[in-house]
């Protein structure tokens, strides 16, 4: 399998392996009018196996939603060939408009223009909270 390195772009690596699409979906990579490769499954020492997506442009990255679904991944901003930005990314303290509160007597289920806000309560379960309502976040 043949994988173009990128000139100018983003490559966000270390992902386990499984949410790659998952991280596609949520950050709606499929909208981009770009080349965007999802490397699922790829050997890692370090991982035993991770994913990989490359995005052949140079495009505002939602590092909260990387936090969310995979802390611990990394991102790469690279221009000219050459990796100018290196980040690990960590589990953000707040989500906003990231995932919705499923709670049907929430706030948020009535009046539409509030945002889904989320706040970190369990580092180490990954747990978030809707800080309306305080309903676990699936």
């Amino acid at each position: 399998m043949r994988i173009d390195t990128i000139n100018t772009g983003v490559v966000i690596d270390h992902i386990t392996a499984e949410n790659g699409m998952r991280l596609y979906e949520l950050l709606d990579l499929g909208s981009l009018d770009c080349s965007v490769a999802i490397i699922k499954n790829v050997d890692s020492r370090k991982m035993g196996k991770k994913d990989i997506i490359k995005i052949n442009a140079d495009i505002a990255i939602d590092f909260d939603v990387i936090g969310y679904v995979d802390p611990g991944a990394t991102v790469n901003i690279i221009r000219d060939g050459v990796i100018v930005e290196k980040r690990k990314i960590d589990m953000p303290e707040h989500l906003t408009n990231v995932i919705r509160c499923k709670n049907p007597r929430c706030i948020t289920s009535t009046e539409q223009e509030l945002d889904h806000v989320f706040r970190l309560t369990d580092r180490e379960d990954k747990v978030y909270r809707c800080i309306y309502c305080e309903a676990k976040a699936n």
